[in-house]
């Protein structure tokens, strides 16, 4: 009996992990306290004394104004998550303005915390996501793509590798909305290649299957950080 109901619980916590997001809330609003002069650690924000909450803590300008994109990947994100915006603490969503110069690239990355829906307002854009590793081992990870215009939302699942590219002679600009106060973001190039300390060039090599000095100097170039 006790070996069933290990069973039974262990298959109960597996789905529950699959299917958990950001906690629901147990109170109106918890609004941030900055980590700073929080007192203790936890996973999230410690909530500012109700009675000294005020409207502003509630509210992010700004979003009209384009973002820098003059790096060598084109564009810039702003984001509005729980280290700008403090109200949003506990309600389990965020946002993002991208802007994109002329081909500029928000290059392969993931949120492993949030589902993104990505609305295009101005230019046209080239987006795609891949799927995880296929269980039959002959067939190979599935790409979606589509060219976004103005008015368009495509869904970028939680966790996958995706990727948006300005395919116009113009500039571009979508807004992104997530299902986390704190998505995260793993940019694929700047965490393999540029993590600090680097990841042995011979796990690299190996891995991605080119010789050593390949995997040299990529690790020896700079990886911007737009996100």
């Amino acid at each position: 009996m006790k070996k069933i109901g290990l069973g039974l619980c262990s298959i109960f916590v597996i789905m529950w992990m699959a299917y958990a997001a950001d906690p629901s809330p147990l109170q109106d609003f918890c609004v941030a306290v900055p980590d700073a002069n929080a007192a203790v650690i936890v996973n999230g924000k410690i909530c500012k004394n109700p009675n000294m909450v005020v409207a502003d803590d509630f509210l992010e300008q700004g979003l009209n104004k384009a973002g820098n994109t003059s790096n060598p990947l084109g564009s810039f994100v702003t984001p509005v998550n729980v280290n700008q915006l403090p109200g949003l603490n506990t309600l389990g969503v965020s946002l993002a303005r991208v802007d994109f110069a002329p081909y500029g690239i928000n290059p392969p990355h993931t949120h492993p915390r949030a589902t993104e829906a990505f609305l295009v307002v101005e230019g046209t854009l080239y987006v795609g996501f891949v799927t995880s590793n296929p269980a039959d081992p002959a067939q190979k990870n599935k790409l979606f793509t589509k060219y976004l215009y103005p008015g368009d939302v495509f869904v970028f699942p939680q966790g996958l590798i995706h990727f948006q590219f300005n395919v116009g002679k113009t500039n571009a600009v979508a807004f992104a909305s997530f299902g986390s106060q704190l998505p995260g973001t793993i940019t694929i190039a700047n965490a393999v290649f540029g993590s600090d300390p680097p990841i042995n060039p011979d796990v690299l090599a190996k891995a991605f299957q080119l010789e050593k000095n390949i995997i040299d100097y990529l690790q020896a170039q700079f990886w911007w950080n737009i996100n």
